[in-house]
């Protein structure tokens, strides 16, 4: 399995969650495990699960060209 760690400023959210809902619809397979928003700075911290490591890279590639999003993948 895989995760997908997806950090975002609150500007980048206010800017971009639509954008955003878009990427993560085109990837069904992935399980949203949680999604936070963090009090105070109001960033938001989002963890999605896959089997394939091709569906888990392709998402994060996709979420970095949003601008105040970074993300991260790793093996669990």
């Amino acid at each position: 399995m895989w995760k997908v760690i997806i950090h975002c400023s609150a500007d980048g959210w206010r800017n971009y969650a639509t954008a955003f809902r878009e990427i993560a619809d085109k990837y069904p397979a992935g399980t949203l495990l949680s999604s936070r928003k963090l009090k105070g700075d109001e960033r938001r911290i989002m963890e999605y699960e896959f089997e394939d490591a091709n569906d888990a890279e392709a998402l994060m590639q996709e979420c970095m060209t949003l601008e105040g999003f970074v993300a991260a993948f790793e093996s669990t």
